[in-house]
């Protein structure tokens, strides 16, 4: 037996690896099993130029046993294995990788095609955080049955090596757990853990089958069965899964109860290679609105990395399901958080890309299924994609191309019908200026809003933005295919002709005093009054100043704690309606001055009424009903007269 000290400082940095790189010890067995996976792939490439490597046990394999009266742990594998001088260079070294050296030695083809993920050479210290002692033993491929080694340590600073005798080339090791991570002999916890993160290893996860008490009755011995799945179902072709299959890994591996709404089944290849096998669900997780929450699982060559991946899509797109498999994606040394971020970004970006294109194609598509399919997808996430629009300036003009929304033409069909924005240019007639829009709280609230009466009248079509994440949308939206969107409450929509302004000013002449009434009437609640031309059926409404914000937009801010100025916004009074003729008479005529509170609180109350019109609430509900009384009852009081 020989005393070996670990090299350089390694007392230090194993104590940092055993307490700090990995958050969670059950970890450990995710590294020790992919090494053993590693062991078997190295031994698989170089038995294709040296096949008698594999002669007499060709079926590789990993196999898992514990004691849990002996609290001890074994991982075996019948991989390549190692002579002593390689165990000294590889475990008596801190991130010395027999792996990165490995694939450094292949040609580029055979690295691509390799399969190995234990390239940073620190997994296997994973075991000192829940073994206060671990024997490796081991013979290589190479070397006879007297050329086997054992390697010793308990994680101190030292090891012990010696040859020994081995029949089986490959490798074992034995930890002999601590006090506080006796869990880790348990069957069952070493199955769960076998399934959460080795599921998809290309070869046999095994462990001793659990016998009945019949089964011992009758003197049966416990053989090895696979506990893993083996291969994954989205390494397989397409056409040799059914939909039912794709629907049962939906369910299970994405913890989905619905069926899902579409799925993206591809895989990348060239400057970095990845395959997925993505879904989006038919219904509203319940935790869609969680911006943290990512639907993504990570897998790196099939060993499961962390779920939840943050990194992988924006968060616009949280509602999207599935897994990523990198092939060449770096990790940092415990595999639990992303590094290189151009490289992410660069996977990122495709996921995005193909997510968005599979969208486009399903919105754009003259299949039912497929029209079925996007409709289903826009009405559950149609107000979390346009989310993107806001910040994914990349990807706004696939975003545009996608975003739907109820309009004064497709209302007319069904009130849960919608239209995109290429449709509506489409319908748009010669001459009209912009794509026109309308915030309001709700559908029933932008249908009875005054402030499109002048637009039906041109025959222009307005979209209805009535989703909150709406309003600060279409702050960044600002034009779509050369045409400027306008909200029909803002002064810039202006539908008036030269002839139609010119005629307009000539009739607030004659309204000079009814207007300069109604702005000291209100003071400070408005910053203009002035007659309208686009009311045709209603007295009055409100329209905002072009950089102003919308009462919608106020509230939402107000209720997500932010200081919002007050914002003034301009009356605009319709010249032919009734009420606001009589409301001019009365304020001309000669008893006006002695009606004059009367007609401010009957200007007030037709402020309020504009307020309510477009689905808002009045400033001061009490006055406005007191208000609404007093009418009431001169009315009833002039019918009885």
């Amino acid at each position: 037996m020989t005393q070996h000290t670990f090299q350089t400082e390694v007392q230090q940095l194993l104590h940092l690896m055993i307490h700090s790189l990995y958050s969670e010890k059950e970890i450990f067995l995710r590294e020790l099993v992919s090494n053993a996976s590693d062991a078997c792939d190295k031994l698989r490439f170089q038995a294709l130029t040296k096949p008698e490597l594999l002669r007499g046990d060709e079926t590789l394999h990993v196999d898992v046993t514990a004691d849990e009266a002996a609290a001890t742990l074994v991982i075996t594998d019948n991989g390549l294995g190692m002579t002593e001088a390689e165990a000294i260079e590889h475990l008596g070294t801190i991130a010395k990788s027999g792996t990165k050296a490995f694939l450094n030695g292949l040609g580029a083809d055979q690295a691509k095609d390799a399969n190995l993920i234990g390239q940073f050479g620190v997994g296997f210290y994973a075991s000192f955080m829940v073994a206060d002692r671990v024997v490796v033993e081991s013979r290589s491929a190479t070397a006879t049955s007297d050329q086997g080694v054992r390697w010793e340590s308990d994680g101190s600073g030292a090891y012990t090596t010696e040859i020994i005798s081995r029949a089986q080339r490959g490798t074992t090791i034995t930890l002999h757990l601590k006090e506080d991570a006796k869990e880790f002999a348990q069957t069952y916890r070493l199955r769960e853990l076998i399934k959460k993160y080795s599921d998809y290893v290309i070869y046999p996860v095994r462990m001793l089958k659990v016998l009945s008490e019949e089964d011992t009755k009758k003197g049966l011995t416990a053989t090895f069965e696979q506990v893993n799945a083996g291969q994954a179902l989205w390494t397989r072709a397409k056409d040799a899964i059914t939909p039912e299959q794709y629907n049962e890994f939906y369910k299970s591996a994405c913890h989905q109860w619905d069926e899902p709404a579409t799925r993206l089944h591809f895989t990348v290849e060239g400057s970095m290679s990845f395959t997925s096998l993505l879904f989006i669900p038919s219904t509203k997780p319940m935790d869609l609105f969680d911006r943290d929450r990512r639907g993504l699982s990570l897998y790196v060559r099939r060993v499961f990395v962390m779920d939840d991946c943050r990194d992988l899509l924006p968060e616009y797109l949280r509602f999207v399901r599935g897994v990523v498999d990198s092939d060449d994606l770096p990790l940092n040394v415990s595999r639990e958080m992303l590094q290189q971020q151009e490289t992410v970004g660069k996977l990122r970006k495709q996921l995005v890309k193909r997510v968005l294109e599979h969208l486009l194609k399903l919105a754009s598509s003259n299949e039912e299924a497929d029209k079925k399919a996007f409709t289903t997808i826009d009405t559950a996430f149609g107000p979390v994609m346009r989310e993107g629009l806001v910040n994914d300036f990349d990807n706004r003009d696939r975003l545009s191309r996608l975003v739907r929304w109820r309009s004064t033409h497709t209302v007319k069909e069904s009130e849960d019908a919608r239209t995109g924005l290429e449709d509506y240019i489409r319908r748009m007639p010669e001459g009209q200026p912009a794509i026109y829009v309308l915030n309001a709280p709700s559908l029933a609230a932008a249908r009875s809003s005054p402030q499109l009466e002048g637009f039906a009248r041109k025959g222009y079509e307005v979209l209805y933005l009535t989703d909150q994440v709406d309003e600060w949308v279409i702050n960044h939206l600002t034009e779509f295919d050369k045409r400027p969107l306008r909200s029909v409450a803002k002064g810039s929509a202006d539908l008036a002709s030269a002839d139609d302004k010119k005629a307009l000013e000539e009739k607030e002449k004659a309204f000079t005093g009814l207007l300069g009434f109604v702005k000291e009437a209100l003071g400070d609640d408005i910053s203009e009054v002035r007659l309208s031309d686009r009311l045709t059926d209603s007295p009055c409404c409100l329209i905002s100043e072009d950089q102003g914000i919308s009462p919608q937009m106020e509230d939402l801010m107000r209720r997500m704690g932010q200081d919002v100025p007050k914002q003034k916004r301009i009356l605009e009074l319709n010249p032919t309606h009734p009420l606001v003729e009589r409301l001019q008479a009365a304020q001309a005529g000669p008893d006006a001055e002695k009606n004059g509170e009367r007609l401010r609180r009957q200007v007030r109350l037709l402020r309020d009424q504009a307020v309510l019109a477009e689905g808002g609430r009045p400033q001061d509900p009490a006055a406005f009903a007191k208000n609404v009384q007093e009418l009431m009852l001169e009315a009833f009081g002039a019918a009885q007269a």
